[in-house]
């Protein structure tokens, strides 16, 4: 049986996952209505990623003997200044994705709990992962500048960088 202080941190954890899906589902309607299909494409794509992010959370506690819940969340805002903006703002989120990861881990050293510990270790992971990525496509954004054929060419790299997710677990 799950620790009840583990599944609550991780129920919270789900809402934060649940959020980022929207948040990215919202800022690829807004790519797709300014004319990055490219970066839609991609920012659907990595919204459906961290829904299968908060399915395996789900699956986990449940799993556990524990009981997964949706939480109440806040609308994610839908208004953008340009691509980099976005992409400045999925930083910011990512890296908050990143500390709460690694605050719930905290919860996990605090509570013994080990089997919480190694499954969290592929979301520290996973974390690296991502803000690295995010990195590297803010790198390209901010080379190109207001050169509308360069962004031209980093919409058209964020659309071979859309893949189809994983499965859930």
């Amino acid at each position: 049986m799950i620790n009840l202080k583990v599944q609550s941190a991780i129920n919270e954890q789900i809402k934060k996952e649940e959020y980022s899906s929207r948040l990215y589902m919202a800022m690829g309607i807004w790519c797709e209505t300014n004319g990055y299909p490219g970066a839609a494409k991609f920012l659907f794509q990595h919204a459906e990623e961290e829904r299968m992010h908060m399915l395996k959370f789900v699956h986990y506690v449940n799993d556990r003997g524990g009981k997964a819940q949706l939480l109440d969340i806040e609308q994610p805002t839908a208004d953008f200044d340009s691509l980099l903006d976005i992409f400045e703002k999925v930083m910011e989120h990512e890296k908050y994705i990143t500390e709460s990861i690694n605050n719930l881990y905290e919860v996990t050293i605090i509570e013994k709990d080990y089997t919480t510990m190694n499954f969290l270790q592929w979301y520290i992971t996973e974390q690296l992962e991502e803000e690295n990525l995010f990195n590297t496509i803010l790198d390209k954004i901010k080379l190109v500048g207001a050169d509308k054929a360069g962004m031209f060419h980093v919409d058209k790299e964020l659309e071979g960088m859309a893949v189809a997710p994983a499965p859930a677990v």
